[in-house]
């Protein structure tokens, strides 16, 4: 079992575009289960997938089970299965000895940019690049899973 340790930001749109990206990788993910602080999601990467489940134990930390599956049986699970998901395209920036994960969304989520920074301990300090602004680890609507439910363009 894995442990994830996360916490998560919005990121200012305008310095943003200014940052020197590396390529990014598109992402589709489906959920079949996604309530109670717990999700089960298909993940589709380009040429590769993965069945994932997650149980938020604080608001910091779940613990977290990923696998590879088949790449056209991550496909027929995400059609068959589930009914909302989310869409983005993710990059990731090394800054300050860690890697920042930002997630620009596409579809119904389009116009949100998330910025995540995995810890190995919940007080672990860390150096913010200046396009991270308003932390929302504590706000519940930018999970993946909830923004698959209630979308950013209805807020």
């Amino acid at each position: 079992m894995g442990i994830e340790i996360e916490r998560k930001f919005l990121v200012d749109h305008k310095k943003w575009e200014m940052v020197d990206k590396p390529t990014g990788t598109h992402y589709a993910q489906g959920y079949l289960l996604a309530e109670n602080g717990r999700t089960v999601r298909v993940r589709i990467a380009e040429k590769a997938a993965w069945l994932n489940l997650k149980c938020k134990s604080t608001n910091l930390t779940r613990a977290e089970f990923e696998y590879e599956i088949p790449l056209e049986e991550g496909k027929a699970i995400l059609e068959a299965f589930t009914r909302v998901g989310t869409e983005k395209t993710r990059y990731r920036i090394p800054f300050g000895g860690n890697t920042w994960e930002v997630d620009v969304f596409a579809g119904p989520n389009q116009g949100l940019i998330v910025a995540e920074i995995e810890l190995e301990s919940e007080n672990q300090s860390f150096e913010r690049p200046d396009w991270v602004s308003e932390e929302v680890t504590d706000d519940g609507r930018y999970t993946n899973a909830a923004l698959a439910k209630v979308p950013f363009c209805i807020w």
